[in-house]
């Protein structure tokens, strides 16, 4: 299927360059003389990486059939991740490499973003706040009450991260996965 430049927005997924690619800025510029034109920044979903191009007004890109799916994640076995569908039950497996930063943030359950092409999975995002137990932290010094002071804590993936001072050792706490932040205690 075809889209011409008078349908793109940002998100619209495209076959550039042989891949999956979503727009993340597009812009129309009418010069004075000559023909109008849409100038468009778009990521690889394969690559991740950032370009730009030029379409001649009326000009058309070939669609990329991408879908989105919410899969929950169950386990993982050497360097297969196992996911399944909670609509359908269906069960696929991603490896390692195309895991990315997610692999960090996942124990078991937690509700994924899946993006498929072609019915392959292609990337992998983690929910935006997820629930880990510190397994390290240092110990907060007493009569130290700097407001928005912060320690090293190692999460039970291995995340390291910085934490308030209140916050200890075998506690569960709840993370951006974003930025790397901590949010708040975990209700228990």
């Amino acid at each position: 299927m075809k889209i011409s430049t008078n349908q793109f927005k940002n998100g619209t997924k495209l076959i550039l360059d042989n891949a999956p690619c979503s727009i993340v800025e597009h812009e129309f510029h009418k010069p004075g003389k000559g023909q109008a034109v849409m100038r468009v920044k778009y990521k690889n979903l394969l690559t991740g990486n950032t370009n730009d191009k030029t379409f001649k007004s009326g000009e058309s890109a070939e669609a990329a059939d991408v879908n989105h799916a919410e899969m929950e994640f169950l386990y993982h076995d050497n360097d297969s991740w196992h996911f399944m569908n909670t609509i359908n039950f269906d069960q696929i497996e991603i490896n390692s490499s195309q895991m990315g930063d997610a692999k960090k943030w996942l124990i078991g359950q937690e509700v994924c973003e899946i993006v498929l092409w072609n019915g392959q999975p292609i990337s992998v995002s983690p929910p935006v706040i997820v629930e880990l137990r510190i397994t390290t932290a240092e110990p907060g010094v007493k009569g130290d009450t700097v407001s928005g002071a912060t320690k090293n804590a190692t999460l039970e993936t291995g995340v390291e991260i910085q934490v308030p001072l209140f916050v200890n050792e075998g506690e569960i706490i709840k993370v951006d996965t974003r930025d790397m932040t901590y949010v708040a205690r975990a209700k228990s």
